[in-house]
């Protein structure tokens, strides 16, 4: 049996790349519909739209699951950039 050449390697990568993103674009929205229910019923809670603390609370929580090979100042920027979304995405 021949050997794989690296071009064939390479489409086997971007392969399960795609395969992970289509995962991670449906578990994005996902966390998206949870984030717009829990804005919805916040004021019914006497809660403030926005909570600095459970912002830094994700972001450190995320940090804390990270077992590279990314930085954890990386996830942080993308959790960031998720959040700051978030809080621009319309209402259900």
């Amino acid at each position: 049996m021949a050997e794989k050449t690296n071009v064939e390697m390479i489409e086997e990568h971007r392969a399960e790349i795609d395969d992970i993103d289509r995962q991670i674009v449906a578990l994005i929205n996902e966390r998206a519909m949870h984030s717009l229910q829990i804005r919805d019923l916040k004021p019914g809670a006497r809660m403030g739209l926005y909570d600095p603390r459970r912002e830094e609370e994700i972001l450190q929580k995320v940090a804390k699951l990270n077992e590279g090979p990314l930085y954890s100042e990386h996830l942080r920027e993308i959790y960031t950039t998720i959040l700051k979304v978030m809080k621009e995405a319309p209402s259900l």
